[in-house]
């Protein structure tokens, strides 16, 4: 389990290419390797990855097809960041939401506003993803735990567009603040808020 609190970023400083099969070797500050052992759980972008190597700092991660087909991991290049949290310990504070590294689908930057001391950045989801989305409502974009400002239609076919209001202390820490129009993130919809909306789905559907 994972909180949605982003612990601090890491280059990616060796790719590994293979059919359908990466692996990536990334150089995790001492502070992010305390305790660490293979096998351990890592969110990088929000995708819960398995330690399969330590070198001293370069830990190593492989990437399965799934996770190359659903998430923006599979274009990462040497020399690239990655936000990154350790799993969740029993007793450890959560500041931002329950969050599994599960990502269920990409969504494209469509705009940026800025303005002193905060941004406001604007998300493209595809229309199967819509009903999972509400003012108000938390939702995981690239491993950090942020709250939906707007809800908007995009064009016809298109799905949906919310945003989300992103502080300093968020913008400092994490990769959002190198994010352009055009780039995509990692999305993980609230899963209280999937299982729900789901569940209500087939109550409906049930009665008809």
């Amino acid at each position: 389990m994972f909180t949605g609190i982003v612990q601090g970023i890491a280059e990616v400083v060796e790719v590994l290419e293979l059919e359908a099969f990466r692996t990536h070797v990334v150089a995790l500050p001492e502070e992010l390797r305390e305790g660490l052992e293979i096998g351990a759980s890592v969110a990088h972008n929000g995708v819960c990855l398995t330690v399969t190597r330590i070198e001293g700092e370069k830990v190593s991660f492989d990437l399965m097809r799934e996770t190359l087909r659903l998430t923006n991991l599979g274009a990462i290049e040497v020399g690239q960041c990655v936000n990154i949290e350790r799993a969740a310990r029993f007793g450890d504070e959560i500041g931002g939401h329950s969050m599994s590294g599960h990502v269920i689908c990409m969504a494209k930057v469509v705009t940026i506003e800025e303005a002193p001391n905060n941004r406001r950045l604007w998300f493209l989801l595809p229309p199967s993803m819509a009903k999972f989305v509400f003012e108000k409502g938390y939702i995981g974009v690239d491993g950090i735990s942020l709250t939906v400002g707007d809800v908007r239609p995009a064009g016809a076919g298109e799905g949906v567009e919310f945003s989300v209001n992103l502080i300093p202390e968020t913008l400092s820490r994490t990769m959002l603040k190198e994010r352009l129009v055009g780039d995509w993130v990692n999305i993980e919809i609230d899963p209280q808020t999937q299982v729900i909306v789901e569940t209500v789905e087939r109550v409906l559907a049930s009665r008809l």
